[in-house]
């Protein structure tokens, strides 16, 4: 169709693709939203959710951790299990990116969007 033009045709096709991953992204940024991780720390004592774009969603305490002075240590329990989720929510978005990349025939570990 576009043989005449020589290298345009292909630009167009670049161009089309580009367009089209463009919307994928688009889409699997909504995804993110709604695709919910768990971090947890101390056995399972302290839990928190987030979505795989890293918003915390919410916090589960076991009450058996309020026992006497140990302020410092529940802290540590959460702070633990609120970075667990985020290292999980960073995880999944980037296996996620990695399926939507797959095709492309990038280079191994180039991260979009730049």
């Amino acid at each position: 169709m576009l043989k005449g033009l020589g290298g345009l045709g292909d630009m167009a096709k670049m161009m089309k693709q580009a367009q089209e991953m463009q919307g994928k992204m688009a889409q699997m940024q909504d995804d993110l939203e709604n695709i919910i991780v768990e971090g947890v720390s101390g056995a399972g004592l302290v839990k928190a959710t987030a979505t795989a774009k890293g918003e915390l969603k919410g916090l589960d305490i076991d009450p058996s951790i309020f026992n006497g002075d140990d302020k410092e240590v529940v802290e540590d329990l959460i702070l633990a299990a609120i970075k667990d989720a985020q290292g999980k929510a960073t995880a999944r978005a980037q296996e996620e990116m990695s399926k939507l990349t797959e095709g492309l025939g990038l280079p191994p570990g180039m991260n979009l969007p730049f």
